[in-house]
């Protein structure tokens, strides 16, 4: 299994090779990061280690073989025992469970080793894959108090009940999305294998 490393310099090649490589598989899902991301990446990686030694942000890497970067799960905007989880896979590890089990492992260290209290995630709806993550991984709509599940823009909860969602649709560049949160105090679905 890759192992789920914590950013680190020597990352820098590896993180920006994954970026190149999958940048037209990325762009199918979240905004494209533009040439400037790819051109002036030595300087990006630096900020973001800084980011990481004030501790306003917790950048994994999910390591493979020979060193290759399969993912990226990251902790954003982290401020008064919360955060907001971001995560990409690459094209060539999607559909063997990488993220999900990266998610769940950057839930457990969130909750272990930062003390974080409570998460929030976004999911494009053209993005299904990562909307079941979060839902495997005991992520709620935002303002749900059940694990309901969305189809065709309509809460259920495995009795086709219908009812809005508005309250945690989110705009992700353009894009229609949900917002969905997890409570780290409480047991949830990621603490188990």
């Amino acid at each position: 299994m890759p192992e789920l490393e914590r950013l680190a310099a020597h990352h820098a090649p590896a993180v920006l090779r994954f970026e190149r490589e999958n940048r037209a598989y990325f762009a199918r899902y979240v905004p494209d990061r533009g040439d400037d991301f790819f051109t002036g990446y030595a300087a990006r990686h630096a900020a973001l280690l800084d980011e990481q030694e004030r501790g306003t942000c917790h950048f994994h890497v999910l390591v493979g073989d020979h060193g290759a970067v399969l993912g990226r799960f990251n902790l954003v905007d982290v401020a008064g025992g919360s955060a907001e989880l971001g995560y990409r896979v690459a094209e060539r590890a999607a559909g063997r469970g990488l993220a999900s089990e990266g998610v769940r492992r950057v839930c457990e260290l969130a909750r272990t080793e930062y003390g974080l209290r409570r998460l929030v995630a976004s999911a494009a709806l053209a993005n299904p894959a990562s909307l079941a993550v979060l839902k495997r991984a005991g992520f709620v709509l935002d303002g749900s108090e059940r694990g309901d599940s969305v189809h065709d823009g309509s809460v259920h909860d495995g009795s086709v009940r219908s009812g809005s969602v508005s309250g945690c649709e989110v705009d992700l560049d353009g894009e229609p999305g949900l917002r969905h949160v997890l409570d780290l105090r409480a047991p949830y679905a990621a603490a188990s294998p």
